[in-house]
């Protein structure tokens, strides 16, 4: 598969991953799809094989590779067709270890990202509210400065590791007035007083445990303030790039493996004296198919090529995600109608696959937030600066 964007390496620690999965993750999915827990032992397993640390700088025990790495590592957690095992995976490693990186100081970094990078402690990332859903500058959530410490109420909602996870990711207002300019991001652990969660039951990403959590009266100390004060709102922007991108990699992913599936069915189903693979109609829609499917993702290797590069993305990775998940849910819908009535039963992964791919257009950031977005660079020129 080596390309203008993959390497011999890069097609070598894919062929390792995709063993990986197979053998330690494949064999546990129905069970953790049932249970809605993902069992601890799996964290540290990916821990020991670095697959947490693929982004992340060497001196905490991460790799520091470059984001093809990270294309690969998403797309092949796509392919065991568990959207709720491959989103505590790369929310653990994409949403909150991002944040620590990045805004976290030295401390802070021994203390969650290196074990995070381990395997040790899995992370989470709060900033969707209750009453917010997209709209990030409307959240209601404060930290109040008392002391050497912040006083945090409020709540969060449909958080991805929000009820197992060992540390949490907080967006809150510091200026409960200001609007964008009020924010800031914490870092604190579970079992800190007044942090409770509940778990949230979901039409897909059944594996994922998704969490409402409650914070009455959180204390957290002055030094758990990642990166300045008021500067939050512009760190979770410019990370956004990267999460959208993940998205859009997810979708053309799970997309491809569908057309890949119904391919393979239809050249084994006969109907009327030969394999349905045979009939124009069904042949037509899949080259429509495999033909989006190859657009959406030559345009998300483009967009991480310059991500990884350094470039500032925002516009094209909320396109990326706006057409992608668009795109694989219409692409698997198609899919699992080519398996008739085998595509309605469990026992076939078009089921499953049709469920976790709805999550597509509405996590991390809904479409019609991103249309505006896109709209307002578009059409009104407006740039979204990085933060400083």
């Amino acid at each position: 598969m080596s390309s203008m964007y993959f390497t011999e390496e890069h097609d070598a620690f894919r062929k390792s991953f995709r063993e990986f999965l197979q053998k330690e993750v494949v064999p546990h999915i129905d069970k953790w799809e049932k249970s809605g827990t993902i069992e601890r032992f799996i964290w540290k397993k990916f821990g020991e094989m670095g697959y947490f640390g693929l982004n992340q700088p060497e001196e905490y025990g991460g790799l520091n590779l470059d984001l093809f790495y990270t294309t690969i590592f998403l797309e092949e957690l796509q392919r065991i067709n568990s959207g709720g095992f491959a989103a505590a995976m790369w929310a653990h490693a994409y949403l909150a270890m991002t944040h620590v990186n990045k805004e976290g100081d030295d401390r802070i970094k021994k203390e969650y990202l290196t074990p995070s990078i381990e395997g040790d402690k899995i992370g989470c990332l709060c900033i969707t509210e209750p009453f917010g859903g997209s709209d990030v500058a409307g959240m209601r959530t404060t930290a109040i400065k008392k002391g050497d410490a912040y006083v945090i109420n409020g709540s969060k909602t449909f958080i991805t590791n929000g009820v197992y996870s060992d540390y949490l990711v907080v967006a809150a207002k510091t200026d409960p007035e200001a609007k964008h300019a009020g924010m800031s991001i914490f870092i604190m652990d579970r079992n800190t007083p007044g942090i409770s969660s509940t778990k949230l039951d979901k039409l897909g990403w059944r594996a994922s445990d998704t969490g409402e959590i409650a914070f009455d009266n959180v204390v957290v100390p002055a030094e758990n303030l990642m990166g300045e004060e008021g500067k939050g709102f512009p760190y979770i922007m410019q990370h956004f790039a990267l999460e959208r991108l993940v998205m859009g990699i997810n979708a053309h992913a799970r997309a491809e493996f569908a057309v890949e599936y119904a391919i393979q069915y239809m050249s084994e189903r006969e109907a009327f004296g030969k394999t349905i693979n045979k009939f124009q109609a069904l042949r037509h829609k899949v080259a429509e198919m495999a033909s989006r499917v190859d657009m959406c993702k030559e345009y998300n290797y483009s967009i991480t090529k310059r991500l990884n590069d350094g470039q500032y993305v925002v516009k094209e990775a909320s396109m990326s995600k706006l057409l992608s998940t668009k795109m694989a849910d219409e692409v698997i819908y198609d899919a699992l109608q080519l398996l008739g009535g085998y595509g309605y039963m469990e026992d076939y992964p078009l089921a499953r696959m049709l469920r976790d791919s709805r999550l597509g257009p509405i996590g991390g950031g809904t479409s019609e937030i991103l249309k505006e977005i896109i709209a307002k660079m578009v059409i009104d020129g407006k740039e979204y600066k990085v933060a400083t």
